[in-house]
């Protein structure tokens, strides 16, 4: 492990008051992320258009009676981007668990909680499919799986995740437009998904806008959304009543977005896992930020 400061450093000592910054070189990239705390060890993972910073309203609750490690996946933040591959593989979910699961190991954890949101809960439902030894409580926050929402997609999933076309769409018709306005594709999640105004603080705002102002990170993020039409959809339907995840699982969602809305959360995930439980919260996509205390409280459940 490799503590570091500077650009870094500036932002999460103010964010994450006592928490260490670190970059740990996995088997195929290098992984970002912060850990403080002490206790048993907890996860956390980010969704788009964020990065760990999005859980600064929880980690330092959360680190008063657990290990607290949140990452940047990769191509995201300051994580490594990686080459990607025709079949876009190495953005698969696969990937990215895999990623995760060595970071752990890396820091002393064989085993410990994971709470993804977005795409950070993709990655973490994935991690427990394919590593259930090492995932001993999951958080999935504001998704179904991503097999689910390929196989009843309709009309209203066309137009309220559009994003999920866009940025799967081939290269470079995606980077190339969102590197003329990365701001704009940036702010519009955040404006649009979000309910509660002025939620996102300058300085965490613009370290969101800063990934997407690089272009080999808006091509990891492209083929992430390559890799879940395709290599992600396949992983999902081979798993579909074959595995199921093991370990106890919170399932929280907007109590006004679509997932609540297109879905049955619960019932959706009880085909996945055997011990589920969780319900809607008060906010829009973004729950660590937007309703961190109800968010907490949920999480503190399931981890004690």
């Amino acid at each position: 492990m490799r503590t570091v400061a500077g650009a870094h450093g500036s932002s999460v000592a103010v964010v994450f008051e006592g928490f260490e910054e670190f970059d740990i070189s996995t088997s195929q990239t290098t992984i970002h992320g912060v850990r403080g705390g002490a206790g048993p060890p907890v996860l956390l993972l980010h969704g788009i258009p964020e990065t760990h910073l999005m859980w600064h309203r929880i980690a330092p609750a959360l680190a008063e009676r657990f290990t607290v490690v949140a990452t940047d996946l990769r191509g995201y933040g300051a994580s490594g981007r990686p080459p990607s591959a025709p079949d876009h593989g190495p953005y698969r979910m696969r990937a990215l668990a895999a990623d995760q699961v060595e970071v752990m190991a890396a820091l002393g954890f064989d085993r410990f909680a994971v709470v993804g949101h977005d795409r950070g809960a993709r990655c973490a439902y994935r991690m427990a499919l394919d590593h259930p030894a090492a995932v001993g409580h999951l958080a999935v926050l504001d998704v179904v799986p991503t097999g689910d929402a390929y196989a009843r997609a309709d009309a209203d999933f066309s137009l309220g995740y559009w994003v999920w076309s866009f940025l799967a769409a081939p290269s470079p018709v995606p980077e190339e437009l969102i590197a003329a306005a990365p701001r704009v594709l940036v702010d519009h999640m955040l404006d649009t998904w979000s309910q509660v105004p002025g939620v996102f603080p300058d300085r965490v705002r613009d370290a969101y806008r800063a990934t997407f102002a690089d272009p080999e990170a808006v091509h990891a993020i492209c083929e992430q959304y390559r890799a879940a039409a395709t290599l992600d959809v396949a992983d999902d339907r081979a798993d579909r009543g074959r595995r199921r995840i093991e370990c106890p699982t919170l399932v929280l969602w907007s109590a006004t977005g679509p997932v609540g809305q297109w879905y049955e959360p619960l019932d959706v995930w009880r085909v996945w896992a055997a011990d589920v439980r969780g319900g809607p919260v008060q906010g829009g996509h973004f729950l660590p930020e937007e309703a961190p205390e109800e968010t907490l409280d949920h999480l503190l459940e399931l981890l004690t």
